[in-house]
């Protein structure tokens, strides 16, 4: 019997999973990452609650990367009013793409949604990824969906170094990703736990799922402008690690075989 590699072999949208306690898990999981973000979590957290409302059954999974101000705190207040939310922490700071993958872990639902802790995604643009990534006519290799910001609400010098950096791994990488810098994102669990790990992998996402030899999608999404605290990340510090990476990551791709078809006898 001939089969796709996506389904049967890893069971990424074939039945329903189930959770501990044996009924039938989430459809979605929406993994939050937050540091030193305690103006905006409740907000987010509510936000994302009302936006996945229509969609069915949903965990939200608050992964709170040691942060240094009340984060803990608020988040935790917040499951009395919020029951889907699971709030998880590190006892050491560790960053944004280990926070994602903390949170992917813990996850009881077979499709994860990601998007970042300062409130400049917005949480409205999960449902519509969602939809598409899970129709009836999807390619059957495809496993994720990446926004991409239709109107970047940042500065101009951010924006400006963002199309940059985009454009050249764009060129080099060959992943077909105009903004990789965004973090909403819906995809597969199982395809995500397949990836290689590294930090700043929640910027190589698409990179690695063709690696995979996967379909990777792209749709325009809201960007809003940060409302409290400030920017974990600048030019100077981002550039300094893209060239490192990106090298790591044509390594991988350097690396790569595909066995194609799978036969099963």
């Amino acid at each position: 019997m001939v089969r796709s590699d996506i389904e049967p072999l890893y069971g990424w949208a074939a039945g329903a999973i189930r959770d501990d306690a044996g009924g039938a898990a989430p459809q979605i999981a929406v993994v939050v990452p937050m540091h030193n973000e305690e103006e905006n979590a409740a907000e987010l957290i509510g936000e994302i609650a009302t936006a996945l409302a229509p969609v069915g059954s949903f965990e939200i999974i608050a992964v709170n990367d040691a942060s240094t101000d009340n984060t803990l705190g608020v988040l935790t207040g917040l499951k009395d009013t919020h029951k889907e939310l699971r709030v998880l922490s590190h006892k050491q700071n560790a960053g944004q793409s280990r926070a994602v993958r903390t949170g992917v872990i813990a996850a009881r639902a077979p499709i994860i949604a990601t998007l970042d802790g300062d409130g400049q995604n917005d949480p409205a643009d999960i449902p519509a990824l969602f939809a598409r990534l899970t129709r009836k006519d999807a390619p059957p290799l495809l496993a994720m969906l990446a926004g991409e910001r239709a109107k970047r609400q940042d500065s101009a010098a951010k924006k400006f170094a963002s199309r940059f950096a985009n454009g050249l791994r764009k060129r080099v990488l060959k992943d077909g990703a105009n903004d990789t810098g965004c973090g909403l994102k819906v995809f597969y669990r199982g395809a995500f736990l397949r990836l290689p790990y590294f930090d700043h992998i929640h910027r190589y996402l698409p990179a690695l799922m063709v690696r995979e030899g996967l379909t990777v999608e792209f749709m325009a999404v809201n960007h809003r402008p940060r409302l409290h605290g400030t920017s974990k990340y600048n030019n100077l510090k981002r550039a300094r690690v893209a060239i490192r990476d990106m090298m790591g990551v044509i390594w991988l791709q350097a690396r790569a075989r595909q066995p194609g078809e799978i036969e099963e006898s």
